[in-house]
């Protein structure tokens, strides 16, 4: 199977669709509705209020839902790698990588904050990948500081990803102190932006809901939360490793955004620390950077039955978890 992930035919779409039932199946046949656990933002609380009031609490239709957004966010990862040949052709193993890792925890398949947080940081990644080419990127620092303000309000402690359009700052570009104010104000501007209307119309005291974040360091019991992320960072550290041996060869730019990902995957994994209540469900932010490690694990596998033994295993694996395990 990896065979055919490892091509760039548009037919892969189909197959991608059918591996998606696969590995979604036991999320759609044991939906939840949608995570709300005093993390979320105030934008969320708002969004799924609505959504309440118009489709129901329908536990299967949020599942869906979140089911599609990751489907849409594996095509969506898979066009920016391509788009910018991280690889030396195009192909769709980082979309078959995301569906199948999120697939290693329930809480990555809820509706979630993370998850609208992730389609966001899509663009944000396409925009970073401009900076180096760009002679003056004030105008994409502020957009992405914006759209980071933006998944603020969704989830507040998503805010902390300006630290790697900072640190993506100092990769793709010489530094610039104004750019770095610049990503700041960018940032703020949402945020000042809800606040003036809630003043306005009198909805202040719904601004006290934006700021939630705390600190904690969780005592993690359960077993398939160590088990996902063990298998996660186990493929990350793989894929990582097996970079180095190309990453020589490619160009200034392909070399500067793996590094950026790195760099986002250890930002993405700190920022569930911050929650008021922690939660592994948001380490989802985390799977979106690694599965390009995890699809160049599988790339650097040349020998097709190794690369389906490995994929097997993994796949077994999350077939386990999911139907052969107490909850």
């Amino acid at each position: 199977m990896v065979k055919f992930f490892r091509s760039g035919n548009p037919l892969t779409v189909v197959l991608l669709l059918m591996y998606t039932i696969l590995v979604k199946f036991y999320y759609l046949i044991h939906p939840s509705t949608y995570l709300a656990d005093g993390n979320e933002g105030l934008l969320y609380d708002l969004l799924v209020k609505w959504m309440g009031m118009v489709f129901g609490k329908n536990p299967f239709l949020f599942t869906a839902l979140a089911v599609l957004l990751l489907l849409l966010q594996a095509l969506l990862v898979t066009k920016i790698v391509n788009h910018q040949r991280l690889f030396a052709k195009t192909n769709y193993l980082p979309a078959m990588a995301y569906m199948l890792f999120t697939s290693l925890y329930q809480g990555w398949n809820v509706f979630s904050p993370a998850l609208l947080v992730n389609l966001v940081m899509l663009w944000v990644i396409s925009s970073i990948t401009l900076l180096y080419t760009r002679t003056s990127a004030r105008d994409v620092v502020f957009n992405i500081g914006f759209a980071l303000g933006v998944c603020g309000l969704f989830y507040f402690p998503a805010t902390i990803f300006c630290l790697l359009l900072w640190l993506s700052l100092l990769i793709m570009r010489p530094f610039r102190l104004a750019e770095w104010i610049i990503a700041l104000l960018g940032l703020i501007c949402p945020i000042y932006l809800l606040g003036t209307y809630l003043f306005l119309t009198d909805h202040w005291a719904l601004f006290a809901r934006i700021p939630r974040i705390g600190l904690e360091v969780p005592v993690i019991g359960h077993y398939k939360v160590w088990g996902a992320m063990a298998v996660s960072l186990f493929f990350f550290a793989v894929g990582w490793l097996l970079l180095q041996r190309t990453l020589k060869k490619m160009l200034i730019q392909g070399r500067k955004i793996w590094s950026v990902m790195a760099v986002y995957v250890f930002i993405a994994i700190v920022i569930p620390f911050f929650n008021v209540h922690f939660s592994p469900s948001y380490w989802i932010l985390a799977i979106l950077p690694l599965s390009l490690f995890v699809a160049n694990a599988y790339w650097s596998i040349v020998n097709n039955t190794v690369a389906n033994i490995v994929h097997i295993l993994t796949l077994a694996y999350v077939i386990v978890m999911q139907y052969f395990s107490r909850n």
